[in-house]
């Protein structure tokens, strides 16, 4: 069983569920959700470790976090579901629909052009199931 450390009177899980949800909101948990039934332990591992102790961690703010994130998933060129809830997340956050273009067209430099390609077909997926709301993401 997983141990549940206090900080701030808040235990690594209860962190994580509420950095996910501010941050991913319903994509995030519906990702979580799905592992309820094979693993539900990795789903706690999700909440704990990359929430509740990465992302809210101090030092980057949430949109720095984003930009990492959808960078490197969009580099990596084999994570276009998690690229896609990430996409969503940094629009959660504050990206713009123009900042997270202009990330995913970096990639072509350091990632080549078909990761940049893929990242950008994954926005486009992402942002048509998203009403547009004029300067989306600013906070």
């Amino acid at each position: 069983m997983t141990q549940h450390f206090q900080v701030d009177g808040e235990s690594r899980l209860e962190r994580g569920r509420r950095a996910l949800a501010e941050i991913d909101g319903e994509a995030g948990h519906k990702v979580v959700a799905a592992l309820a039934d094979i693993a539900p332990d990795f789903a706690t591992y999700v909440f704990e470790f990359s929430f509740g102790d990465i992302y809210s961690r101090p030092g980057l703010d949430l949109r720095s976090r984003e930009i990492a994130t959808i960078a490197a998933l969009a580099a990596m060129g084999n994570a276009a579901p998690q690229l896609k809830v990430h996409i969503e997340a940094g629009l959660n956050v504050g990206l713009t629909r123009e900042e997270i273009v202009e990330i995913l067209i970096q990639m072509a430099v350091y990632a080549g052009f078909p990761a940049a390609l893929n990242g950008l077909f994954a926005a486009k997926e992402v942002f048509a199931q998203r009403p547009s709301q004029g300067q989306e993401g600013a906070a």
